[in-house]
Formats: structure tokens, C-alpha cells, sequence
């Protein structure tokens, strides 16, 4: 696959994302869902293929190639549906650059085409074995229970000002937790996945699921940061942030719009290095998990090592910053 050009994570990313597209196209024949997939950025779906090739050492048949390639399009409908679902929680108007599928089908189109994705993504996983399965149906649920973690904050312990969320090691503590769920949870299992369609079994397993985790809470932690550089403030990102910076709760009266507009404005340095910091430590954890003996030589191991930094500048990149 790689014969012609040297081996990098540049090369490799942009080989396996052409032979992605390729088996998302043969395998999906709904032309809306078809068209809710198009102009992603494909980050889970690659990982999970850089943890195959990592366990298989590039030793695997043309036949486990494009079955692991058909694992990556459940991961990715997965990831999809839950995007769709929460540009209607969130009311985001436009996703990956266009109108988001519930401005242009309603509510309630987007909310079963969703649907539908999951289904066909977890008929995918059945296909590929009880373990991937249920891999998959543990996953989702992880991220549901993050999405609601997620509403519930939201709505309900901040702007109804209730008292289970009453000092800033909490708040800040959910937030994490939020993400942790919401997000990382899916760049985890993409790499275990991975590993899985390789025939892994064991530790390396475990240690590849921590690597995807590591880099989905840095890559999440990106997301927010372009996000509030950008002025865009959602409540379980700022507020969490201003608790812990402020050394304070955070009350009814400072959840004001001008109140947080001019706390951002003046906590903005140190949001920044806050956010960078967190983002590196989560980065050096993954690179750390890359390096250990339990994952066997080969120049693939390489990239595992380059792909942390690799996926969350892909991020920052919009904000001019890189780590």
C-alpha cells in the first residue's frame, strides 16, 4: 500500500482515508446518509486503521485489509449519528461547513436518519463478531450517558443553580467527565476495534483503548479551545472553566451573558494556557501508552507515535497554534 513513498503519518493518513471513502461509498447506499458522512475528517475511522496495521505489522491479507476497512464505517456512522443529534440539542445551524441535516430535513428526519445510521453501524459490528458488537453497543452507550451528563449540566445543576455542583473541583470535575464520555470514549474504542479486527487479544488491547482515550480528551479539549477563541460559549465548557479559574462557584447573576463575556475577556490568557497545558499532558500520555513493549516493532508503531500531536494540531491549526 505504501510502496512507492516513505512511511509517515501524512502519507499513511491520507492513503487509508482514499481506501475509507472507498468502502464508505461501496457500503452505503442510503443517499442521505450517504450525505450526512460526506466531508468528515475521518480521525476515528483512521485510528482504528493505524491500530490494525500496529497489530498486524502490514502482514495482514488483501481479505482482512477491507474487512478492517468495513469496520471503520461503523465506527464512523456512530460518530456521525451522534453529530446530527447534537446539532438539535445544541440548535448548531451549519456542520462541516453546510446547513446541519435538521435545518435542511427537520427534526424529526434527522432524529430517525440517525437512527437508522446506528442500525446499520451495529448490523456492520454484528457482522465482525460478538466482541465487536458489543464493543459497539458499550460504546454508544457510553456516549449517550455523556450527551445526557452533558443536558443535564446544562439545563439543570447550572442555570437551575442547584446544589449538587456546589464547588469548583466538581464542576470542573463533570466537565471532564462530560468529555471523557461524550467524546474519548469513541477514539478509545476506535483503537481497540482496530486491534480487535487484527485478531489482538490481551493487554495490548487495553493499552491501545487508553491511547485512543488520551488523544479523544485532547482532541475534545482542542475542540473547546478553537471554540471559545472563536467567542462561541456553551454553558458545560465555559463555566467550568471560570469556577476553576476564579477560584469560585459560579452563581445565577455571573451565567448573564455580559457577565461571561467580560470574565472570558479577562481570564483569556489563562484560559489559553490552561487549555494548551491540559491538551500536551493528554498528548504525552499517548505517546507514553505508543512506546510500550507490549506493542510489537514495526515502522507502524512509528506513526502511532506521531498521530497524538498529528490529530489535535488538525484542530488548533484554525486557531494558528500548535503543540
Amino acid at each position: 500500500m505504501m510502496k512507492n513513498q516513505p512511511l509517515t503519518i501524512d502519507s499513511f493518513f491520507e492513503i487509508t482515508k482514499l481506501d475509507i471513502e472507498k468502502k464508505i461509498t461501496s457500503t452505503i447506499s442510503d443517499k442521505k446518509i450517504f450525505t450526512m458522512l460526506k466531508y468528515g475528517k475521518r480521525l476515528r475511522p483512521l485510528l482504528a486503521h493505524l491500530s490494525f496495521k500496529v497489530c498486524t505489522g502490514g502482514k495482514e491479507t488483501p481479505y482482512q485489509y477491507q474487512r478492517a476497512l468495513e469496520g471503520t464505517v461503523s465506527i464512523e456512522l456512530a460518530h456521525t449519528a451522534s453529530l446530527v443529534h447534537d446539532d438539535i440539542i445544541d440548535e448548531d445551524k451549519e456542520r462541516r461547513g453546510k446547513p446541519a441535516f435538521y435545518v435542511k430535513e427537520g427534526i424529526p428526519r434527522a432524529l430517525l436518519n440517525g437512527h437508522k445510521m446506528l442500525a446499520i453501524g451495529f448490523n456492520i459490528a454484528l457482522s465482525h463478531g460478538e466482541q465487536i458488537a458489543q464493543l459497539y453497543a458499550d460504546t454508544w452507550s457510553e456516549i449517550l450517558c455523556g450527551e445526557l451528563k452533558e443536558v443535564n449540566f446544562n439545563q439543570n445543576d447550572i442555570k437551575n443553580g442547584t446544589n449538587e455542583l456546589s464547588t469548583k473541583s466538581k464542576i470542573f470535575g463533570e466537565y471532564n467527565k462530560i468529555i471523557n464520555m461524550k467524546t474519548a470514549s469513541l477514539f478509545s474504542s476506535a483503537c481497540k476495534a482496530g486491534a480487535i479486527e487484527a485478531d489482538a487479544s490481551g493487554e495490548i488491547l487495553t493499552i491501545l483503548a487508553d491511547y485512543g482515550r488520551e488523544i479523544g480528551l485532547a482532541y475534545q479539549l482542542a475542540d473547546d479551545l478553537v471554540d471559545l477563541e472563536k467567542g462561541e460559549m456553551i454553558d458545560s465548557v465555559v463555566v467550568p472553566l471560570l469556577t476553576r479559574l476564579e477560584n469560585k462557584t459560579i452563581d445565577n447573576d455571573s451565567l448573564k451573558m455580559k457577565a461571561i463575556k467580560a470574565k472570558l475577556a479577562k481570564n483569556s490568557t489563562k484560559i489559553k494556557q490552561l487549555y494548551i497545558e491540559e491538551i500536551k499532558r493528554h498528548v504525552s500520555k499517548a505517546e507514553k501508552l505508543s512506546k510500550s513493549d507490549i506493542i510489537p516493532p514495526s515502522p507502524y508503531k512509528n506513526l502511532l507515535t506521531d498521530a497524538p500531536a498529528y490529530i489535535t494540531n488538525s484542530m488548533l491549526k484554525e486557531i494558528k497554534i500548535a503543540i
